[in-house]
């Protein structure tokens, strides 16, 4: 029991691992989309409208992370109804949306920063934030298939589910005796 319950954390550390990989590889592109497009935008045709660049930026960046998360990061947890995924992936981007381009749109009217390097930065510190809800987000609520179907992982809801069952004082708990250890030990 131990032993498995020791290889099921530890596959599921892993399958975390590796989703967090993939998920930072995509953010990596997304971050060079988005902050290519708000820089060329902030400084041309956008001058006079960072936190608009910086929405602009943005929403093209969602939709290459959308596609690229749906088909490598987290496609072992598609849902079936993709157009639910589309929108809570939307509504989940529309806060990131809205925390990256808060922290450019608090620093120009909050606190009056005019410089556009310092205007960027601040929407770079918005993006970390918005990156780390949206992480969470994804996998929890618009990526969130179960792992059933895949025979390594297929039990791991047992280690949330799990209940001890109470037992008279004095008697000890029986193995199973599907246990192959256990077999081994009878024989």
């Amino acid at each position: 029991m131990t032993n498995t319950l020791a290889e099921r954390i530890r596959g599921l550390a892993s399958l975390f691992w590796r989703e967090v990989a993939k998920f930072g590889a995509v953010g990596g592109v997304a971050f060079v989309i988005d902050n290519g497009l708000t820089y060329y935008l902030m400084h041309g045709p956008m001058t006079d409208s960072e936190a608009k660049a910086r929405f602009v930026g943005a929403t093209v960046a969602t939709v290459f992370s959308w596609i690229a998360n749906r088909l490598w990061t987290f496609r072992h947890r598609r849902q079936a109804n993709i157009l639910r995924e589309f929108l809570m992936f939307v509504l989940i981007n529309g806060i990131g949306i809205g925390i990256s381009t808060g922290f450019t749109a608090l620093a120009k009217y909050s606190m009056g920063v005019t410089d556009k390097n310092m205007l960027f930065a601040a929407g770079i510190v918005g993006i970390l934030v918005a990156t780390v809800v949206r992480f969470f987000a994804y996998r929890f609520l618009v990526f969130n298939q179960e792992l059933d179907q895949e025979p390594e992982f297929s039990h791991d809801h047992e280690l949330i589910e799990h209940h001890h069952v109470a037992r008279p004082a004095g008697r000890e708990a029986q193995p199973a005796p599907e246990d192959p250890e256990v077999r081994a030990r009878q024989e």
